[in-house]
């Protein structure tokens, strides 16, 4: 967290990597510390919990979704997080040294993850077209991301202008591209949008993903996403609807390290030469012209008495041309490399 203005993420800052618990702490708030061990553990640097009441979420008479046996009030209704645990959390999480936050689903939830010192907010992909939502996350001052699974760019639009209306600077808004399915697959990702979305928005982009497995995120990263927020449980096989598309804390690991792997790959784009590390192969894995026979001092020396190969401690083979016709300073042996000094 940048120490001046509080601002996690930005395109000249390192990857923002979320760990995103969600609601697998199955209500035992001892998994709910663990899940924070892991995320600190594997090198991320945030976890994310879901602060929701079924009640003010879900309609009861909301029709049962296909990929679960539960109506989804009762199905989100058995996966609240107790409110009383937000303070005892983000406590925790401080203690560990990372950051805690939430995606807040009520004006009640705002409130008490302010309260609780958060410094960032993130709005999750179906709250989006929730305005007066996003009005009291932004008004709040700290920065917020927002996913934009389903959203089109006209709902792209009203989100970010209701942030900017409240005093939200561009700096602290964040756009996260994702497909909102669970598991999503690679082919709905669109990641070329976070690129669309950060020209027209003029923000931070990112990537919120469900894809399975850890290499979208770090393709992601290649290509610009300065936020990457990924579901993650302790265990696969645990009860919950969010546990199955998830990766487990050593998949978290690998992910935070091939993300920083690719972020010191990226370079700043300047075409340098050898770095130090290289020097030993520029020496002697390059070609420079060398004698194909004994050349006799004094003699003058013709194209077909010269051979290119390794090592490249001669002359660079661009001045053969120029070695052809002169004379030899010294004799030169067989297969010796040919110096300028030598001719």
């Amino acid at each position: 967290m940048n120490e001046v203005d509080n601002i996690p993420f930005g395109e000249n800052r390192p990857c923002f990597i979320v760990a995103e618990a969600g609601s697998n702490h199955n209500n035992d708030i001892d998994i709910a510390y663990k899940l924070i061990d892991s995320a600190k553990d594997a090198g991320a640097d945030a976890v994310k919990f879901q602060i929701f009441k079924a009640d003010l979420l879900y309609s009861k008479k909301t029709p049962h979704h296909s990929l679960y046996n539960k109506d989804p009030y009762n199905l989100i209704k058995d996966i609240e997080l107790p409110r009383e645990w937000i303070t005892k959390l983000k406590e925790y999480a401080d203690k560990r040294g990372i950051v805690f936050f939430a995606s807040p689903f009520d004006f009640e939830a705002v409130d008490m993850l302010y309260s609780a010192g958060v410094e960032i907010f993130k709005i999750a992909s179906f709250e989006i077209v929730d305005l007066e939502l996003i009005e009291y996350v932004a008004g709040k001052g700290k920065p917020v991301i927002i996913s934009t699974g389903l959203a089109n760019m006209s709902e792209i639009e009203d989100a970010v202008a209701t942030a900017r209306m409240v005093g939200l600077s561009s700096e602290k808004i964040c756009l996260l591209q994702c497909a909102s399915a669970y598991p999503a697959s690679p082919d709905i990702m669109n990641l070329r949008s976070m690129e669309t979305m950060r020209k027209a928005f003029g923000v931070t982009t990112g990537l919120s993903d469900h894809t399975p497995g850890i290499h979208i995120p770090v393709a992601a990263v290649a290509m610009g996403a300065r936020v990457i927020e990924k579901h993650f449980t302790l265990n696969r096989k645990m009860d919950g609807p969010d546990h199955a598309f998830a990766i487990e804390p050593d998949e978290l690991k690998a992910m935070v390290k091939n993300i920083r792997d690719v972020e010191k790959a990226i370079g700043d784009g300047i075409k340098r030469g050898p770095s130090p590390e290289e020097m030993e192969n520029y020496e002697k894995a390059r070609r420079s012209i060398h004698a194909r026979v004994h050349i006799p001092m004094g003699t003058v020396i013709t194209r077909d008495m010269l051979v290119v190969k390794r090592p490249g401690y001669g002359i660079e083979p661009k001045f053969i041309g120029i070695v052809v016709g002169r004379k030899a300073k010294v004799d030169i042996e067989e297969d010796a490399w040919i110096e300028w000094e030598m001719i």
